[in-house]
């Protein structure tokens, strides 16, 4: 069962609220994994240990206890029901790697949408990247402006005030010896 480029099992902004950045990584969580693939947690996590060579630190981690009681504030308690173990998060390459662990055609269909958003995101980092270094660019070159700006205004100042000077030398009255000519 092909899917076309346009159709999608799971809307993207659902697959989007559940990546979050630990360690400097995008994850996702196993328990949203096992949801958006349609298993148990149990068995998604059975399938990683069984396959344990199939993911490096850099392809899957479990969270320090520090780190889930952190995750676990920002959720309504309720929704961790009695989840006791810290859970594993699984970086773009953890997911791409689950697929062939996991081997339906569910998962697999869900991998490739799941890496579609992670390559979109990091378009859309890469563009807003660019953008910041146009503007940081503009905004330096704007600075560079400033100054020389201000550096022509203290000149036009400075030839205000010598013109000014020029005037009322010009305009005082003179003192001293007169010529019969100047009355």
């Amino acid at each position: 069962m092909a899917k076309n480029d346009n159709s999608a099992l799971i809307p993207d902004e659902v697959i989007m609220k559940k990546i979050y950045m630990f360690r400097g990584s995008k994850v996702m969580l196993d328990r949203d994994l096992a949801d958006l693939y349609e298993i148990e947690n149990k068995q998604l996590k059975r399938a990683v240990r069984r396959n344990i060579s199939r993911f490096p630190e850099d392809f899957m981690f479990e969270l320090s206890t520090e780190e889930f009681n952190n995750l676990r504030s920002q959720f309504d308690t309720s929704n961790w029901g009695g989840t006791r173990y810290v859970p594993m998060v699984f970086t773009e390459h953890g997911v791409i790697m689950l697929a062939s662990v996991l081997n339906s055609e569910r998962a697999i269909q869900v991998n490739i949408q799941i890496v579609r958003i992670f390559t979109r995101m990091r378009e859309i980092l890469a563009s807003h990247k660019e953008l910041l270094l146009k503007l940081e660019k503009i905004a330096h070159k704007l600075a560079e402006h400033d100054d020389q700006i201000l550096v022509i205004f203290e000149y036009l100042k400075k030839l205000e005030q010598a013109k000014h000077q020029l005037m009322e030398q010009q305009n005082r009255k003179r003192l001293g010896f007169k010529r019969m000519d100047e009355h």
